[in-house]
């Protein structure tokens, strides 16, 4: 454990009411955030998209579940980055993913659904969901363009000539990329409202919010270097102790 200063209580005590103040302005400021968030304007999903889920194939539309919002967080698997027979998915997007599940019912009743998606073959989910211990819908967006449209996937033209990544231009975007984006249903019409990508999904993860509040806080030389999928962390500190 690195060094650290210490003090007395009252010392501590002054010290934690200027944080607190601290606080208060950046929860009022995330307050703010999500105010102009959900003040986007919403884009009618004029394209048809259609998904592989468990229970056969489904519109977008269909993936709200009869409830009016829909969160799709876009799960990189198998295809366009390193993978071995045993982790076809993504240990970042695997990070993410282990958080859905506890919120479900608390989402659901409060009228959103939640779903991920990947481009791989339903039957290629199932395994990896099973060994996880996932209850969320996982979805197949294969043969669909609907990745590629919200801009978590990328062509091979994309990715040799460069295309819009995080709302930005990128000059040789990777093949995926973790992401999530927001849908509304209204009187019948699918709208687009919001998309995220990068540390953006950081907003999915409670570990990260409770690692804030522990002593060392995220104690990381640069986030993923620590990550591992929830059942390799005791091989992981046996593969350290051997070095």
């Amino acid at each position: 454990m690195p060094e650290h200063s210490v003090g007395t209580r009252d010392e501590w005590l002054s010290a934690r009411r200027e944080l607190l103040d601290a606080e208060k302005k950046h929860m009022r400021r995330g307050d703010e955030l999500a105010r102009q968030r959900q003040e986007l304007p919403w884009v009618p999903v004029e394209k048809e998209y259609r998904f592989e889920t468990d229970e056969g194939k489904k519109t977008l539309a269909e993936l709200f579940a009869g409830r009016s919002q829909l969160l799709v967080y876009h799960f990189m698997f198998g295809f366009g980055f390193r993978v071995d027979e045993r982790n076809p998915g993504c240990t970042g997007c695997s990070f993410v993913a282990d958080h859905f599940d506890g919120p479900l019912p608390h989402l659901n009743g409060h009228g959103v659904t939640l779903v991920a998606e990947s481009i791989a073959p339903l039957e290629e989910l199932h395994p990896y969901k099973e060994r996880m211990g996932w209850r969320f819908p996982w979805v197949s967006s294969l043969g669909s363009d609907f990745k590629y449209d919200f801009g978590a996937a990328f062509t091979e033209e994309q990715q040799r000539d460069g295309a819009e990544s995080n709302f930005r231009h990128v000059d040789q975007p990777l093949p995926q990329r973790e992401g999530m984006s927001a849908f509304a249903l209204k009187d019948g019409v699918v709208h687009h409202t919001y998309s995220t990508y990068d540390r953006g999904v950081e907003q999915l993860m409670g570990t990260y919010r409770t690692l804030d509040l522990a002593p060392l806080g995220r104690n990381e030389e640069a986030p993923a270097a620590w990550w591992q999928r929830h059942d390799e962390y005791e091989e992981a500190a046996d593969d350290r102790a051997r070095a």
